[in-house]
């Protein structure tokens, strides 16, 4: 305790920016397990907020810089604890078990863990299910019990690359499931939660294009899957014994233009968190009297938070916007009502404005978007404008708080968020028409939106930045390529931008995996010729860009820096190259490349990084950012 005391204070006494606390919870039996400081704690359900709880383990022990604790999961009957410890820098992960006793110890630890779950065998042993990850990529399964039967044994290995393995185990904790998909296609096999050791039970050999997802309550399955037509999200159920697809009956089906976000199963119901053009709701569907009560949630909430519960009587939740902090609901199945976090409102709802607008694009097809700004703005126009794509996987746009939005409107900002296809905001159709031979139609999405923004009055292109990470980076690079004149600046982080040499690079970890979304250049010359076309690397030409600041992360091992430095290299030469063709007098486009070290993604909470980005957007724009950035120190102090 004396050690732990001396790294507690040390914590505190610490900047918060370097070392950022991440606290994952759940909750088991009569206690909470937490992250506290920097040790695994537990505390009596009813003294979670208090300070008085137990250590049971210090994460220093691992000798790991700045680790935080990813996620937990505790033993049936509370013998053991497993944790997935993290470093904010990589995005490999220990996973450690500790033994709990009068003095819980650390009893085993494991590299490189994804998912991990706990079920009891017949003899009322723990056997931990864990997944092992190589590369990014993850195949391989496997099964311990510790104490006197200690054993860790391969159960599963999967022979596809281009498929990943994941573990999930039912709300009821009857049934363990492994998930075998790709981005297309999956697999699902059911392993008896009370007869871990069995041989697993296939539910569906996996259809190209098929894709379903599992939960199980009083002897049947309730399947979520895109069988059928349309090739929609819709729920099935079967008999838990008779799993296969011929004996799915088809239970709920969705509105068109839906988003299936998740799905809550309880004992006499099943809740399901839709989003529907380009709004949230909340479906609660009695499975006694198969009755569905659908909730439209408020209009400023632009995302959910699940929260891990156990309570059969309640669903609880939070909803939360890019601007506005998270706020707690909960669904109350007896009253059948839902109850909202009473308390302080945040005055943001007062002051700022959501608008849901769409955009038509050039095949006549709507975009949605999402803005956000001050109330009392005054002339639009003249009002700076950033704008946030990301348009693949069949993911939406994050729309989790971020300080740094907050901060942006309160100081005059508008915000656009441009869904567009390629994404899944609109279902799984809308993921369809935007990749593949399709990714152009994102791009032109893209375009449509910010021509629409300014069109309504919403700032102009001296005053318009964009703003993309990851995948995004392609729609992104490849509007500065086509269509430069709509943008002053653009900030980019971890952008994958070398679509063509990447995807032709199959000793790259994540290569076979992304051959559904961006397709085979180096066995197809139609997808080939096709990645030429908008990849961003591919067509720099000497002309006036805007300025780009992109941040990257020395060891990234999905977007590789090599493709990131090839870009930055080509595009300096080509903005060189028409400097000297536009002569005398004329002001070049800053680029930017900042190279942070690490082998993690993306950093979203790194205060170096945000407030980089922010500094740059002000500059291009010649704003003053001195109120902007006492009010980011406000949020980031907190």
């Amino acid at each position: 305790m004396d050690a732990f005391e001396k790294v507690r204070t040390r914590l505190e006494t610490q900047p918060q920016e370097e070392y950022e606390i991440i606290n994952a919870e759940i909750k088991h039996g009569g206690f909470v397990y937490y992250q506290e400081g920097c040790c695994l704690v537990r505390s009596k359900d009813e003294e979670a907020d208090s300070d008085n709880y137990e250590v049971l383990f210090n994460l220093e022990e691992l000798k790991l810089d700045q680790p935080f604790i990813d996620s937990i999961r505790v033993a049936p009957d509370e013998k053991y604890v497993a944790a997935k410890i993290r470093t904010e820098d990589s995005e490999t992960s220990t996973l450690i078990v500790v033994k709990l006793s009068d003095q819980p110890v650390m009893e085993t630890s494991f590299p490189n863990v994804s998912s991990f779950e706990w079920v009891k065998d017949e003899e009322d042993e723990d056997v931990l299910f864990y997944t092992f990850q190589r590369n990014l990529r993850c195949h391989d399964v496997y099964r311990a019990t510790f104490g006197e039967n200690r054993r860790n044994e391969r159960f599963y290995t999967e022979k596809d690359p281009s498929y990943f393995v994941f573990l999930y185990l039912t709300k009821d904790s009857r049934f363990l499931t492994l998930n075998i998909m790709n981005k297309t296609t999956s697999e699902v096999w059911l392993i008896d939660g009370l007869s871990p050791w069995d041989p697993p039970l296939l539910i569906q050999k996996r259809i190209h294009g098929v894709l379903y997802y599992v939960e199980h309550r009083d002897d049947e399955l309730y399947i979520l899957t895109n069988v059928g037509e349309p090739t929609e999200f819709k729920l099935m159920r079967t008999a838990a014994d008779a799993p296969a697809i011929m004996n799915w009956d088809l239970f709920f089906t969705m509105k068109r233009n839906t988003k299936v976000i998740d799905l809550d199963m309880f004992k006499d119901h099943c809740v399901l968190f839709l989003k529907h053009s380009n709004l949230l709701y909340v479906n609660v569907i009695g499975l006694a009297d198969d009755s569905v009560r659908s909730l439209k949630l408020p209009p400023w909430a632009c995302g959910f938070i699940m929260d891990t519960n156990s309570d059969p009587k309640n669903c609880p939740f939070q909803l939360c916007s890019p601007i506005r902090p998270p706020k707690y609901y909960t669904y109350k199945f007896a009253e059948g009502k839902l109850f909202e976090e009473t308390g302080h409102e945040d005055p943001i709802t007062k002051t700022s404005r959501v608008l849901r607008i769409e955009a038509k694009s050039k095949d006549g097809k709507l975009v949605p978007m999402t803005i956000f700004h001050k109330m009392d703005s005054e002339d639009l126009q003249k009002k700076p404008l950033l704008v946030h794509v990301y348009g693949a996987y069949g993911m939406d746009l994050k729309m989790n708080f971020r300080p740094e939005r907050r901060v942006l409107v309160d100081d005059g900002w508008i915000l656009a968020y441009c869904h567009v296809r390629g994404g899944g905001e609109l279902g799984l159709q809308w993921h369809a028409d935007g990749r593949l031979t399709k990714k152009l139609n994102g791009l032109a999405d893209l375009e449509a939106c910010i021509k629409m923004l300014h069109s309504q009055g919403f700032s102009h292109p001296g005053l318009t930045t964009l703003s993309a990470f990851s995948a995004g980076g392609v729609l992104a690079g490849a509007l500065c390529n086509s269509k430069p004149e709509l943008l002053r600046a653009v900030t980019l982080e971890a952008p994958f931008l070398d679509v063509l040499n990447t995807m032709m690079d199959t000793t790259l970890p994540l290569t076979l995996e992304e051959l559904e979304e961006w397709g085979n250049p180096s066995s197809d010359e139609k997808h080939k010729n096709y990645i030429k076309r908008y990849c961003p690397c591919q067509n720099i030409k000497p002309q006036h860009y805007p300025s780009i600041h992109i941040t990257a992360y020395e060891n990234d091992e999905r977007v590789p820096l090599k493709g990131i430095v090839n870009y930055t290299e080509k595009l300096k030469e080509a903005v060189a190259e028409h400097t000297k063709e536009a002569g005398e007098g004329y002001q070049p486009p800053n680029i930017i490349l900042d190279v942070q070290p690490g082998g993690n993604h993306v950093i979203e909470d790194s205060h170096k990084k945000i407030t980089a980005q922010m500094k740059f957007l002000y500059e291009e724009l010649g704003l003053d950012s001195t109120n902007a950035f006492e009010d980011l120190k406000k949020y980031l102090k907190f």
